[in-house]
């Protein structure tokens, strides 16, 4: 699947993260969810707060 742009991010839909610290650009390893309180983990239902990294890219949450 291709990457899209995190400023597309659709709301409400288990995606999967690329993001971007001091070491360099990584996926994150659990399905996120974006609503209107912010960033959540899928797996825990908590915010996730990105102090150190942000958020750059997302694309559907797969399995495989």
């Amino acid at each position: 699947m291709e990457w899209k742009l995190i400023d597309t991010a659709p709301l409400n839909r288990d995606l999967e993260l690329a993001v971007v610290d001091p070491a360099g650009a990584h996926v994150v390893v659990f399905p996120c969810r974006l609503t209107d309180s912010g960033w959540i983990d899928v797996e825990t239902n908590k915010l996730v707060y990105f102090s150190y990294t942000h958020p750059t890219h997302w694309r559907d949450w797969s399995l495989s």
